[in-house]
């Protein structure tokens, strides 16, 4: 048995992966122990958690990667302050302490840390260094369901690399170009996200949820920012930027060319300019996302496309290629971002260093994505009674009759089973659950319990077999990264008085027969669910149809606003506690909030 722990951490959203003889056997994002939202520390929490579920001592480990190259890292910020000097010298003074201390002599750091999850852990040298991108494209082909594919990967940057078209076929990967810092389609996205007043590498889905309720007419605009090739490549301007020499994204050119500064979440609400700069920026992007699959499917004539990095998770722009039917198939890692970077590092090392065969899965092999920590119906109970909880356990189909009754009687759910999901979102393991055939479900999840902006948009988990009688959609989409529009049958046609609305005015709207997980122009962000991957959410959304004739349930994040998602059940019942929640459902056992004690 061989194995190789892989960890991305110091960046953006830390985590850790283990394989054993090329299979994903655990993976976790630090965020989600530690409850610190994207966190970016050494991943101890999550690295003992991969272990222990890998029933290993770090000793016993055979190789360990680290999803990426610290010194071309150091020398892409090196080479950027010489470039533009003298302009940029605090935000590199301020960078230096930290590359120096920590970063430049990252193996030396990594081997010390390492070191306290066990003492026997002797050498160092069996610790490697994957790229970036390499990491982002292994983690979308390897465990993807094709033979052969060609892969895209973009995010904010990477070493250099900002944005990368790769080729992978059977157990190898190679990436054939790439774009360069500081040419990135991620920075850009971030740019109009720290613009419209949200935080950069947390924020960029608010501003995708709010796109929906303005109007692209900022598009010529962006594009004085961004020359846009035919294939899809790009140059940024960079006099409209900042993030190369200062402490922000965006600069005075930037706020002159658009009219107004950016906006200040603590003083100034969204209004109608916001709305129409998130619209913009969203047709912008897709328009180089799409041109950028249009190029790749003609260049290589591979019928396959796999995506991964930070902007895969615009599952909008996804939801576009797919619908201009530009290849046969996609796949899309489900954590895209930086923590899916360390399963990727591990991955790319067994089959492309170790030359491992790899065995191809006609579904993936992700398992789902629900790769993280689990609980015992004995350790769920007894922490509860350790909070003093007042809970009644029952039978499987008792859980499953009385939480279907719930829903379908507009009551909202905590929702606890299984492994924890790895990646952003929640795939039914740890959810907060309603009826989304309520007009006021949207609005009092938002208010009421994750405490966010009322426009956000809530997502619909649906039965596979259901899928085409609901959406205009008739592919897989168990990890939510795809976004299609609801079929006329079921829609609401508005009345003229509401057609004369316009942005948040729209939000209260009734669209659909689903309401709550219709977004304003009658999109969503889809979930299939079928028996074989997810067996209890299964029989819960067939037992609700069953009720309700209605296949389809309301599925957001098990947490609330600036929460990482509930990791453990102490989490849950925490987190069920400060919310108007009205029951939890947490392995075999049902809690009442109007029977519980506040806490004090």
């Amino acid at each position: 048995m061989s194995s190789i722990l892989g960890i991305s951490a110091f960046y953006h959203d830390s985590a850790a992966s283990i394989l054993k003889d090329g299979k994903i056997i655990a993976a976790a994002q630090e965020e989600r122990f530690t409850r610190k939202k994207n966190d970016p520390s050494y991943p101890y929490n999550a690295i003992e958690f991969v272990l222990g579920y890998a029933n290993l001592n770090l000793n016993e480990v055979d190789q360990i990667v680290f999803f990426e190259k610290p010194f071309l890292k150091f020398e892409r910020i090196l080479e950027t302050y010489v470039a533009f000097a003298p302009k940029g010298f605090l935000s590199f003074s301020k960078a230096m302490p930290l590359w120096i201390k920590e970063k430049l002599f990252q193996k030396n750091y990594l081997f010390n840390k390492l070191k306290s999850h066990d003492k026997k852990f002797k050498s160092d040298k069996n610790i490697f260094f994957s790229d970036h991108h390499l990491s982002h494209a292994a983690s979308a082909f390897f465990p993807s369901p094709f033979e052969e594919a060609v892969i895209l990967t973009a995010d904010g940057v990477g070493e250099w690399a900002t944005t990368t078209i790769a080729l992978g076929k059977r157990n190898k990967l190679e990436i054939k170009k790439e774009i360069h810092f500081p040419h990135s389609l991620g920075l850009l996205y971030s740019a109009f996200t720290y613009y419209t007043g949200f935080e950069v590498n947390s924020g960029e889905y608010k501003l995708m949820g709010l796109a929906p309720y303005g109007k692209p007419i900022y598009e010529d605009k962006i594009k004085q920012l961004v020359d846009i090739k035919e294939d899809g490549s790009f140059r940024l301007d960079q006099k409209y930027f900042n993030y190369t020499t200062g402490l922000t994204m965006t600069n005075n050119k930037f706020d002159n060319l658009f009219g107004q500064k950016p906006r200040n979440p603590n003083s100034e609400k969204i209004n109608q300019f916001h709305m129409d700069i998130a619209a913009s920026i969203q047709k912008v992007t897709e328009e180089i996302i799409i041109k950028l699959a249009k190029a790749i499917r003609q260049e290589y004539n591979i019928k396959n496309l796999c995506l991964a990095g930070g902007v895969a998770l615009n599952c909008v722009a996804n939801g576009k290629i797919l619908n201009e039917k530009i290849f046969d198939n996609i796949w899309i890692q489900p954590a895209a971002g930086d923590a899916g970077g360390s399963l990727g590092a591990a991955l790319a090392l067994w089959h492309i260093e170790n030359n491992k065969k790899r065995e191809v899965n006609s579904n993936d092999t992700m398992k789902g994505s629900y790769l993280g920590t689990e609980f015992s119906q004995q350790d769920i109970e007894r922490i509860l009674k350790s909070f003093g909880a007042n809970f009644e356990t029952l039978k499987y189909e008792d859980i499953i009759n009385k939480a279907s009754e719930y829903l379908s009687n507009e009551k909202i759910i905590g929702w606890f089973q299984g492994r924890m999901e790895f990646g952003p979102r929640a795939l039914g393991n740890r959810s907060i659950l309603g009826d989304p055939r309520s007009h006021k479900m949207q609005k009092n999840l938002n208010l009421k319990i994750k405490y966010r902006e009322s426009f956000r948009p809530f997502a619909p988990s649906i039965l596979r077999t259901d899928l085409t009688k609901w959406f205009n959609m008739d592919v897989d989409s168990p990890y939510m990264s795809l976004v299609s529009n609801i079929i006329t049958e079921k829609k609401i046609e508005m009345t003229n008085q509401e057609k004369k609305l316009f942005g948040i005015e729209r939000l209260n709207i009734k669209r659909s027969q689903i309401p709550a997980v219709t977004h304003v122009d009658y999109s969503a962000r889809i979930q299939t669910v079928e028996e074989d991957t997810n067996k209890i959410y299964y029989d819960l959304i067939s037992k609700f149809k069953e009720k309700t004739g209605c296949p389809v349930i309301l599925n957001t994040s098990f947490n609330v606003k600036d929460e990482p998602i509930v990791n453990s059940p102490t989490d849950a019942f925490n987190c069920f506690m400060k919310t108007e929640l009205d029951y939890l459902v947490i392995g075999n056992c049902i809690l009442d909030k109007k029977k519980q004690i506040k806490q004090t």
